[in-house]
């Protein structure tokens, strides 16, 4: 969970460096190509590729819908925000997603909401209004409005596709690698329509295959191993906090951006209402 942890920290830096080199698009290209590669080996490292042909042709149409939702859509719209903001503001912003799970929760999985529920997405939400205004409170100062826009859409895309997921009862890393698959050749269908296929310079590709491996392969069969080998899920997945705050001092560091104190304060008001709402959910 540990290495987790660092290689998930990484992964806003590896953006704004991949993005330097490439469009949105072709990172996803080229990352979702990666990650297929890698979830194919892991599954035949662990014996699974039979389980692949067990799905029905019913089955295989869900597992298209689903990458197409993510990574295809989730991905490039997380991407074009990565790419019009600074990487803390996209990071911070993309980090309320588990709020927005319970938002969804609530019409779809019928689930109740409590008092602290309110309270856990009102604290949260407030960090979202600092984070986006700088602290200003009555406009973007000088973060470009359809950056927050996407950077909030992503969470909402990225929750439906978990609510979904729930209902499809397959080998987590199986379904991993129909998503990864189908949403590579979505994006490569598109792409030609858009910037068309470009190798980029050395630097680039090496951020490319970093993005594929630590943010969508290698990364999540570690977490998903993680999960298997604890006690329960809570003693690891309470390290995921960690995640925001290292990724900041990595971003200072890298990318040399200077943090916002919108940004930090924003983050520790997110990370409270999560907190709020994982300790009185159910």
């Amino acid at each position: 969970m540990i290495l987790v942890v660092l290689f998930w920290a990484t992964v806003a830096t590896a953006f704004k460096i991949a993005l330097r080199y490439t469009s949105p698009l072709q990172l996803l290209f080229f990352g979702s190509f990666v990650a297929t590669m890698i979830l194919f080996l892991a599954l035949y490292v662990q014996k699974k590729l039979y389980l692949i042909r067990a799905y029905t042709k019913k089955e295989v149409a869900f597992a298209a819908l689903m990458g197409f939702i993510n990574p295809f859509i989730f991905y490039f719209i997380l991407f074009i925000a990565y790419d019009l903001l600074p990487a803390q503001v996209a990071m911070v912003l993309n980090y309320t997603w588990p709020i927005t799970l319970t938002l969804l929760s609530i019409p779809f999985l019928k689930q109740n909401i409590r008092f602290m529920n309110v309270l856990a997405i009102i604290v949260s939400f407030a960090g979202v209004v600092i984070i986006s205004t700088g602290g200003r409170f009555t406009s973007f100062g000088n973060l470009n409005p359809t950056g927050v826009g996407l950077a909030l859409l992503s969470t909402v895309i990225w929750a439906g596709f978990w609510i979904l997921n729930i209902k499809d009862k397959h080998d987590e890393l199986v379904k991993l690698f129909y998503s990864f698959s189908f949403g590579f050749v979505y994006t490569a269908i598109t792409l030609p329509f858009f910037s068309g296929y470009t190798i980029p310079p050395l630097k680039g590709i090496l951020s490319l295959v970093y993005v594929g491996t630590f943010e969508m392969g290698l990364t999540y069969v570690i977490w998903l191993k993680a999960l298997n080998l604890s006690r329960t899920t809570a003693q690891v997945s309470n390290l995921i906090f960690l995640i925001p705050f290292l990724s900041l001092v990595i971003i200072r560091i890298v990318l040399k951006e200077e943090i916002f104190i919108s940004s930090l304060f924003g983050l520790i008001f997110i990370i409270t209402g999560i907190i709020l709402q994982q300790r009185f959910s159910g």
